[in-house]
């Protein structure tokens, strides 16, 4: 084929590897401001050969300055004078007329779930679909506002090599003696419970399940309370739900039309959705319980100032 208009691309050769294998690092972004200056702290850190990822960024519904920094931030990430430049980045900017709220109290009551859910979902598969390319073997979610993380963070979850691998999500926070309690953050990671399966079939299909709130009892196995960070970082549990801050895919997992629900799908959307889809489709959805990945603290679970759960938080 001499023709410029033609090209071939053999995804056969692009099977996902634990080798030197290209990886897109995809970022949703809404009033994300605060958060950037860390965020590029940490993934400029990453010890994985910035020659070998691609950045890609959605910015949509934002009332501060997300873009205007993101653009001052990767022009200085991406200078030809940098040596630790990546391979691309891109911004796609895409508005979806969300009027929810983003401070801690309306985004994270339980009305605004449903909704809230369905619109990350939404806007997660518009950044997939604009950023992944054919030589992606590898696609990592990252939320804007971690705080800590290993700088080895890419490598330590490839050598597993599972469809789909989540950390733990933690925070810190200090009592009134200055000791972290090392706070839960993420309950939308879990093990299905006999009471989690017989509330969804009395629910109506179109409901999305909030996970954590007191309103659904599903007495599902949270990976937050699995864990031991000073254990075996590399011990696997299986999991049916997963939260969006720290996702590792294989790309042929997005190919084969995994993504992020939209609607409710089995009760759930967004990332909860998409490894309800996955397992559907025969796919391995693992965590690591005793690996923790740091997110900012958002104040809203006050009690897990105790350090142990709001209630019995196991299956039976």
């Amino acid at each position: 084929m001499e023709s410029s208009t033609i090209e071939h691309i053999d995804l056969a050769k692009l099977q996902s590897t634990k080798g030197r294998a290209y990886v897109l690092i995809l970022t949703p972004l809404r009033d994300a401001e605060p958060y950037l200056d860390k965020y590029f702290e940490l993934i400029s850190q990453l010890s994985y050969p910035h020659d070998f990822i691609d950045l890609a960024f959605l910015v949509g519904d934002c009332k501060d300055k997300t873009l205007s920094v993101l653009e001052g931030e990767l022009e200085r990430l991406q200078s030809k004078v940098n040596p630790s430049r990546f391979r691309s980045a891109t911004i796609i900017e895409k508005d979806f007329g969300d009027s929810l709220g983003q401070d801690v109290e309306e985004r994270h009551s339980f009305k605004a779930q449903g909704p809230r859910r369905k619109g990350i979902g939404r806007s997660r598969n518009y950044l997939l679909y604009a950023a992944l390319k054919p030589e992606h073997q590898w696609v990592y979610w990252r939320d804007a506002d971690i705080v800590e993380n290993p700088v080895t963070v890419l490598e330590d979850f490839m050598k597993h090599d599972k469809d789909i691998l989540v950390p733990n999500i933690w925070f810190h926070r200090y009592d009134e003696n200055g000791k972290d309690i090392e706070g839960r953050y993420d309950y939308n990671s879990w093990q299905e419970s006999w009471r989690g399966r017989r509330l969804r079939k009395g629910l109506d299909k179109d409901t999305v399940l909030a996970e954590g709130y007191k309103e659904y009892k599903t007495h599902r196995k949270y990976l937050n309370w699995m864990g031991n960070r000073h254990k075996d970082k590399d011990r696997e549990v299986n999991l049916d739900g997963i939260g969006g801050v720290s996702i590792l895919v294989k790309a042929d997992v997005h190919r084969s039309g995994i993504n992020f629900p939209c609607y409710a799908f089995e009760n759930q959307a967004d990332t909860e959705g998409f490894a309800a889809m996955a397992k559907r489709a025969g796919y391995q959805v693992v965590g690591l319980p005793n690996y923790v990945v740091w997110h900012i603290d958002t104040e809203e679970k006050d009690w897990n100032m105790k350090g142990k759960p709001k209630e019995k938080l196991e299956a039976s």
